[in-house]
């Protein structure tokens, strides 16, 4: 036998002792597993808390378009009124114009050129949405009538309309200008029989 093979002994597997490195390994495990359910913890409320910012965030994003959305339609409401407002005198003039025609020129090609503006006119208000605010028979409203006058009437039950004196007008539910009234206060007072002299009943 060499001097290398006599040098060579083979240890026992049982005797042999663990590295310290693989002791301090087996030991930080636990703290390292630790370490990273933290993390993880971390993670998902960071993830919980941006997920709720991003959440609040289109939440206002969509009110701030339906805000726009809704003062950008107001805006066009109210300019579109304000000219439509203007256009109603221009009616109320046409209307005046013809309800006193005289009936000779009725037929005239002119005239019914002037009845064909008129309707142009009307038609161009009905299609933005312009619509007569029912007046005569109706019971008086306050929020789109104008009393002119309150008058006995013996047809016309009591708070109701007697006639018109001016047409009004709404653009959709809003009032562009409210419908000149006259209003009936219900039948006149019946007079009293004057009262007999009381020396009238006197016999001589």
């Amino acid at each position: 036998m060499t001097d290398e093979q006599n040098n060579h002994v083979v240890e026992d597997p049982a005797t042999i002792e663990p590295a310290p490195v693989q002791e301090a390994a087996a030991g930080e495990a636990p703290d390292e597993l630790a370490a990273l359910r933290q993390e993880l913890d971390a993670a998902r409320a960071h993830e919980a808390e941006y997920l709720d910012g991003w959440q609040r965030a289109r939440a206002e994003l969509s009110n701030a378009r339906k805000r726009f959305q809704r003062e950008q339609e107001m805006a066009y409401s109210n300019a579109t009124g304000q000219v439509l407002v203007r256009l109603l005198p221009i009616l109320d003039d046409f209307e005046r114009a013809l309800s006193t025609l005289p009936a000779n020129l009725a037929g005239l090609t002119w005239v019914e050129g002037i009845g064909l503006v008129y309707r142009k006119l009307q038609l161009v208000l009905e299609g933005e949405g312009v619509s007569a605010i029912p007046a005569v028979g109706q019971p008086f409203d306050p929020t789109a009538h104008e009393a002119v006058t309150h008058e006995p009437s013996d047809s016309v039950p009591e708070g109701h309309v007697i006639g018109e004196v001016q047409k009004g007008f709404r653009l959709g539910e809003r009032v562009l200008r409210p419908a000149l009234v006259r209003v009936s206060s219900g039948p006149a007072p019946q007079p009293q029989p004057a009262a007999a002299p009381a020396g009238d009943n006197d016999q001589s």
